[in-house]
């Protein structure tokens, strides 16, 4: 299988840092792998995915995005990918309807097909009855799946999604999961970060363990578990190679 991101001794040093956020990190990353970056609060995971993203610049290293590299073709790249954020990246005075539409000319979508596609994505999500309510109405899993919506219009190939089930109710969350399912099955390779381990045990194909900037771990769900001893779950397993320490960071 082709790897559709291959990151080389990839690093980055914020200024008046003591530390780096990311050190030396090599990785690959298949074609069609749902694939989780699992680690503490200030692994590292963050860094890693804005600097795939080109929202940060890395140190040093480099890396390649469907054999793009973000120097030369950072135009060709972000009209391949998606990010999803954490943080909701939507305007709570426009509807849902319009601000997936301002979203999808972002993306260079127009006309019918903008508008096919936004209640279609809507229709899927449950959420085709509210579109032309205001965001700021919305609970928090109607918000979480517009926020989806959003970095999924132009149908990217490779999707970045930061803790995209966070705060949200089960309904919503299930209907995010399978949605996720449902486009990677379509062919998106998506990377994926969370807190819930269960829940990444269930979703990811395949998935790294980052700890201190490095990678401490990466395969399966079912080989990391089985390679670790004594552990039942990838919960386990992570605490096995991260520690119980806590990790309270100002």
């Amino acid at each position: 299988m082709n790897s559709i991101i291959k990151i080389e001794s990839l690093s980055k040093k914020y200024k008046n840092a003591e530390m780096y956020s990311l050190n030396e990190v090599s990785l690959h990353i298949n074609e069609g792998n749902i694939f989780g970056l699992l680690g503490p609060n200030g692994a590292g995971k963050t860094t890693l995915i804005s600097m795939l993203c080109g929202l940060v610049k890395p140190t040093s290293g480099h890396f390649t995005i469907d054999d793009l590299n973000y120097t030369d073709h950072s135009s060709q790249i972000k009209k391949i990918i998606g990010v999803v954020p954490q943080e909701y990246a939507l305007y709570p005075t426009l509807t849902a309807r319009e601000n997936l539409q301002y979203f999808g000319s972002m993306y260079g979508l127009k006309g019918s097909d903008l508008k096919d596609k936004v209640i279609e994505t809507l229709d899927l999500l449950g959420l085709l009855k509210f579109a032309d309510k205001r965001i700021e109405t919305f609970s928090g899993g109607m918000k979480r799946r517009v926020n989806l919506i959003a970095g999924i219009l132009h149908n990217p190939k490779v999707l970045f999604l930061d803790e995209p089930t966070v705060g949200v109710d089960v309904q919503s969350k299930n209907a995010i999961i399978d949605y996720l399912k449902l486009l990677n099955q379509n062919g998106t390779t998506i990377i994926y970060t969370s807190h819930h381990l269960a829940e990444a045990e269930d979703f990811c194909t395949n998935i790294a363990i980052l700890d201190r900037g490095k990678i401490y771990a990466q395969g399966t769900p079912s080989s990391l578990i089985s390679s670790t001893d004594n552990a039942r779950n990838l919960e386990e397993v992570f605490i096995s190679l991260t520690g119980k320490d806590f990790r309270d960071e100002l």
